[in-house]
């Protein structure tokens, strides 16, 4: 009797655990040679979390570990990370599914959560955040940078933009998703056109304990768009050139008359 009893404890608590495992679907080996060699598995990852804070609720669906979407429970609807994912995003077959999870997941909080307070980490180690450029950097052209926050659980965040110590309006949301290792990450993008006088900043601030990490972004390794395209039509010249100037010597070499013997 006291043995069931241990083993109903340990599995009570583990089950607050539950929020964060995902629904995994992979695509299954071969049970016959019939396949090509080179196939490989992928994973798709639908992952349901929620907490006694802000966001209480969220999902993220990711391929292969890349973000796709996550998903606006205040307007039903998926939202992509990057607009080339948007056509996948009109997919609203499996709503009820995702409502059930939602509320399962807020049922276990509170009936589960209060008895085991105190039981589990608040809070495990510190947000790390990184700026970088979606594309090539190139000062006078529209771009995109990009906070990358890795090391966050639990996901509660708020992420800000600087431009020059002063605050920064018009960012898109904050997009969270569930890695390996009971772990969280989480993207913030903003518009911009860069020039060389350029100082951004991406603030983090982990509401657990309000901690805040702050990443910056300066110009670096950037030519000037015109100067680039003068730079690569010199070359281009230079090497046209260079190209008529080898063929003439090689045809005067080849039309040179041999000297008999």
């Amino acid at each position: 009797m006291g043995h069931e009893q241990n083993q109903g404890a340990a599995l009570l608590q583990m089950l607050p655990l539950l929020w964060l495992l995902p629904h995994s679907w992979a695509v299954p080996e071969a049970p016959t040679p019939m396949w090509p060699d080179d196939l490989q598995n992928h994973t798709f990852l639908h992952t349901v979390y929620c907490q006694d804070g802000s966001p209480s609720v969220g999902l993220s669906e990711a391929y292969d570990e890349d973000q796709l979407f996550f998903f606006d429970f205040s307007q039903n609807t998926r939202v992509p990370r990057l607009p080339e994912f948007a056509d996948w995003a009109q997919e609203q077959g499996d709503a009820p599914a995702i409502l059930f999870d939602k509320e399962f997941c807020e049922w276990m909080i509170q009936q589960i959560g209060p008895k085991l307070d105190g039981k589990i980490p608040v809070s495990r180690g510190f947000p790390i955040a990184e700026v970088f450029t979606l594309k090539p950097l190139e000062f006078g052209k529209p771009n995109t940078l990009v906070c990358f926050v890795s090391n966050l659980f639990p996901p509660m965040l708020t992420v800000n933009w600087q431009h020059h110590s002063i605050p920064v309006e018009g960012f898109g949301p904050t997009f969270v998703s569930a890695v390996d290792g009971l772990s969280f990450q989480a993207f913030s993008y903003l518009n911009f056109t860069p020039e060389p006088s350029d100082i951004f900043s991406c603030i983090v601030t982990h509401e657990i304990d309000r901690y805040t990490a702050i990443a910056y972004w300066v110009p670096r390794n950037a030519l000037p768009s015109d100067l680039l395209e003068n730079v690569l039509c010199g070359v281009a010249f230079g090497l046209g050139v260079l190209g008529i100037i080898v063929g003439i010597v090689l045809i005067i070499y080849f039309r040179k008359p041999c000297s008999g013997d």
